[in-house]
């Protein structure tokens, strides 16, 4: 006969095991969508950016990258912005997908233009993004690379009646595959 202590005690155990497998799960699922901590990239940490893959970013499955630009990285004014990305990147864009949103809300675009030669997507806005707002670019309907790897995002502007000379303003090192 068991005896109601050493129930309570299998009880707890038992809780407290499937708590820690659920929190492992939940951890590692959460570490494959995330920018996450970068210790050895190239790219100092003030200029790394954060992003967020809603379907977890795996190899040759579609996947929406929402790629983040804190206020504090918007010093000025945008007009537009150019996405450049590795060559070895062998995803696939949906131009039709792709939004840019300010505090949540979408903005109206004038052209969205992928430039598979020379690996840069190119979003042209009907009117400029005032500079210390926060900004987050969202691609839908991305075909991520067959195979996983590292690749890194980086972000220009081009600014409102300025010299059209692009300006650097940071990196997304998206991470594909690696969960």
């Amino acid at each position: 006969m068991f005896s109601t202590k050493s129930s309570i005690r299998r009880l707890f155990s038992a809780l407290a095991v499937t708590g820690c497998l659920l929190t492992g799960v939940a951890a590692t699922s959460w570490a494959q969508t995330n920018s996450g901590l970068t210790l050895f990239s190239g790219v100092q940490r003030e200029n790394q950016l954060n992003y967020y893959l809603d379907f977890g970013g795996r190899p040759d499955q579609f996947d929406r990258y929402r790629l983040r630009i804190p206020a504090k990285k918007m010093e000025l004014g945008v007009s537009q912005f150019a996405i450049s990305y590795p060559d070895y990147y062998n995803g696939k864009f949906d131009l039709n997908k792709i939004e840019v949103r300010v505090k949540g809300d979408a903005v109206p675009l004038s052209n969205v233009e992928w430039d598979q030669e020379n690996h840069v997507v190119q979003i042209e806005l009907e009117e400029p993004i005032s500079a210390g707002n926060k900004v987050e670019l969202v691609f839908s309907n991305v075909k991520n690379p067959r195979f996983g790897g590292i690749y890194y995002f980086n972000c220009q502007i081009l600014t409102p009646g300025d010299v059209p000379l692009p300006r650097y303003l940071g990196t997304w090192i998206l991470s594909i595959g690696q969960g």
